[in-house]
């Protein structure tokens, strides 16, 4: 556990050098929208949401799994 935690201490620090490094502002535009963030942040949060995407889609397929095992071991169960 001390080892994890010291990892993601380290990845930490990493990422705020490289957020701290890359601060010049950069204009997006998405479905039009238009903002201006650090180039660092954006990133970051991009990083962020796509993680949080890929938690979204395995939580639906260990569920959607979870209800066909389920189904399954009911069908098949001695009555």
């Amino acid at each position: 556990m001390w080892s994890a935690l010291i990892a993601g201490f380290l990845i930490l620090i990493l990422l705020l050098i490289f957020i701290a490094q890359n601060t010049a502002s950069t204009p997006f535009a998405f479905l039009g929208w238009r903002w201006s963030l650090p180039l660092g942040v954006a990133i970051l949060l991009a990083a962020v949401c796509g993680g949080l995407l890929t938690v979204a889609v395995g939580t639906a397929r260990i569920v959607q799994l979870r209800r066909a095992a389920k189904k399954n071991l009911t069908a098949t169960a001695p009555h």
